[in-house]
């Protein structure tokens, strides 16, 4: 699903440009982001997998380690942790970061939309 900027993200970069809250203003705009884009496969509550595995503590944890879901043999075996640089790359372009992933997802092309979306996902923990 393509994505443009919308008024939380460009609230949040008003607010980077201040230097006023700006890891909350992202986290905030991310959650958006997130029911857009994410929300329809992926849960934010632990312990909730839908058609993918819940984000829930997604930042900081290997590739394909939740235990009660099943994964393509791909993402079982790409080695990754998903850290801000890696989830930046795969949310840009899930099938060249992990060839034969499960994740059929034409990728966030805005920057400042992922980066949003990563700063939110940091905050489920």
């Amino acid at each position: 699903m393509k994505r443009k900027t919308n008024g939380p993200t460009l609230l949040a970069l008003a607010a980077l440009a201040l230097g006023v809250g700006s890891h909350q203003a992202f986290a905030d705009a991310g959650q958006d982001v997130f029911a857009d884009n994410c929300a329809v496969c992926h849960s934010a509550d632990a312990g909730t997998n839908k058609l993918g595995p819940s984000l829930f503590g997604i930042v900081g944890r290997k590739a394909g380690s939740v235990g009660d879901y099943t994964y393509a043999p791909a993402m079982k075996s790409a080695g990754l942790t998903w850290d801000q640089g890696t989830l930046d790359k795969y949310v840009t372009d899930p099938q060249s970061v992990v060839p034969g992933t499960k994740m059929l997802f034409p990728g966030i092309k805005s920057a400042d939309d992922r980066k949003a979306l990563i700063q939110y996902l940091a905050t489920l923990h």
